[in-house]
């Protein structure tokens, strides 16, 4: 019987090949991006060997979008978004005029008509959702003031991509008709009342609808209805901002999770949609680097070098210089500019835009995926080289989390990571018997939790080797892992057991084998929660009975 495998052979060939240069990458030390970029050039249609679905690729590459911008969504309140509107709005469109000005430059100094151009700036201005947002993760900076900017700031670049996207045909068929003219002030109008009606649908029917839905699955008891539940609402929501009122699919996303943000379920959710968003963010880079062409390097070298100068430079240093202006700190406009310094997914379908207008030639189109390619190959090592740069100045305290605790208090002794059902627990009894607890979580409601139970808490990803020695692991005497997660947990006994080999770690598992990872990995004492609690049981009955 024959089969249609070209949709099984893309998701095969781009995960599988992904997982190998993304060890390889791991290996070198370097960012994972960078590896799955190279598998996308790898089983892309310009390089011999394996060859996948183009399309398909972009298709499944969208999905990862949506997934990512609705996890997001999940951890941005509606008044995260509006306390930086002040910034995060007119620093997006001075942003977007500097370099889509640079780039009018270059296509003209080309011998392009300015149409094209133009729609060439456009490209090279707006960064890419998956990009920025990962460098944000990366570097626990999602909760900070930067990370809302940053957030907020993307936001704006996507609206006005949305209003590019649906004005740029009619404004090139206008050739200065009065009657054109008036259809593209309609044309205007029509899409600004939208996508105003889109957010108003949302923040009035959404806020009572889909939280009511996703409470009543919670309420059935079934965990596989419940993900299948947040799963339709992410995707169908994005689905119909994008077909009903012509939003992008990432904006239809975001807002989606922002309402379910508000929800008691919203930390569920999040987890439940965690595998699935990293796949398909995976899929998202192996489908940029299949567009990749390596002739271009050799063929227009001079123009592909200005090319990712605007993206990397002109466009980051407009950026900071922006931020600066507003009054922010040095730390908070390097972050913002190291962040902005790369193009993706609406830049691809810019440039698809114009050669469909006949208005760019294929070059610009071959530019602006070089120059995405290049860029987002190094935006991690200029993310890194910008949050080194500023380390020795003042970190700024995450929004509605404890502040840090003053230099004169002691180091804790103790060392918490997670405060979630196990570890406020934990938290409770030792904060209640005056021990010196120092708690690292990375969600703000659970870390404020703990501030209140009077722990001294740090913000951030326990992962990170920086996050645990500024938790004054090197000093502390006891490490209690509670986090569920086994792969993660022994990554940190790892790193702590390297910092401090005095250490008392206490980890928690699910599985023997997890007790045996980490076990070898350097812990004391393995906490298994299905046989403590058989044994629990087992002895409560045998109590009862004698």
């Amino acid at each position: 019987m024959p089969h249609d495998t070209s949709l099984i052979g893309t998701i095969v060939a781009g995960l599988g090949v992904a997982f190998l240069m993304g060890a390889l990458a791991h290996r070198l030390r370097v960012a994972p991006i960078v590896g799955y970029l190279l598998a996308g050039v790898i089983v892309g249609p310009f390089t011999p060997g394996i060859v996948a679905d183009t399309g398909l690729a972009l298709q499944l590459a969208e999905i990862g979008v949506i997934l990512l911008m609705f996890g997001v969504g999940l951890h941005f309140s509606l008044k995260d978004l509006l306390a930086v509107r002040g910034i995060a709005v007119p620093g997006a469109i001075v942003q977007i005029s500097v370099a889509s000005a640079l780039g009018i430059a270059l296509g003209l100094w080309l011998g392009w008509p300015f149409a094209g151009s133009a729609i060439f700036g456009l490209a090279l201005s707006v960064a890419s959702t998956v990009v920025l947002l990962r460098a944000m993760q990366a570097q626990d900076l999602i909760e900070t003031e930067r990370g809302r900017i940053a957030v907020g700031w993307l936001i704006v670049e996507d609206l006005a991509m949305v209003l590019a996207l649906v004005l740029l045909p009619a404004m090139l068929g206008s050739r200065g008709d009065e009657a054109n003219a008036m259809g593209l002030l309609r044309s205007t109008a029509i899409v600004l009342l939208k996508v105003t009606g889109f957010v108003a649908l949302m923040l009035v029917f959404g806020r009572r609808v889909l939280p009511a839905v996703l409470h009543w699955v919670a309420h059935s008891g079934s965990r596989e209805l419940f993900r299948l539940s947040v799963l339709a609402i992410a995707l169908g929501v994005a689905f119909g901002a994008a077909v009903i009122f012509d939003v992008s699919f990432a904006l239809g996303a975001f807002f989606a999770g922002m309402i379910l943000g508000e929800t008691q379920l919203s930390r569920r959710a999040a987890e439940e949609t965690l595998p699935l968003r990293d796949a398909f963010a995976v899929l998202f880079f192996v489908s940029v680097g299949m567009l990749f062409d390596p002739r271009v390097i050799l063929e227009q070298p001079g123009p592909l070098i200005a090319t990712v100068a605007i993206i990397m430079v002109g466009k980051s240093a407009a950026a900071w210089g922006i931020v600066r202006a507003f009054g922010h700190s040095n730390q908070t406009a390097l972050t913002i500019a190291a962040s902005l310094a790369q193009i993706g997914e609406f830049s691809f379908i810019l440039a698809s835009l114009g050669v469909g207008l006949k208005v760019m030639p294929d070059a610009a189109r071959d530019l602006i995926l070089a120059g995405s390619i290049l860029s987002i190959l190094f935006n991690p090592l200029v993310f890194t080289l910008a949050i080194r740069w500023t380390r020795g100045e003042e970190a700024e305290a995450p929004p509605d989390a404890p502040d840090s605790p003053p230099p004169e208090r002691e180091a804790a002794r103790t060392v918490l990571i997670g405060y979630g059902r196990v570890g406020s627990h934990i938290g409770t009894l030792l904060c209640g018997r005056g021990e010196a607890l120092t708690v690292i979580e990375d969600q703000k409601d659970r870390a404020a939790a703990a501030g209140e139970a009077g722990a001294i808490v740090i913000v951030g990803n326990a992962a990170s080797e920086g996050v645990l020695r500024q938790a004054r692991i090197d000093t502390a005497a006891t490490l209690l892992i509670a986090i569920p997660e086994g792969v993660e947990s022994g990554a940190i006994v790892r790193r702590a057991r390297a910092i401090n080999p005095k250490l008392l770690i206490v980890a928690r598992a699910h599985s023997d084998e997890e007790v045996d990872d980490l076990v070898r990995r350097g812990a004391d004492h393995v906490v298994m929660a299905e046989r403590e609690t058989a044994a629990r049981m087992a002895e409560r009955a045998l109590r009862a009975r004698g």
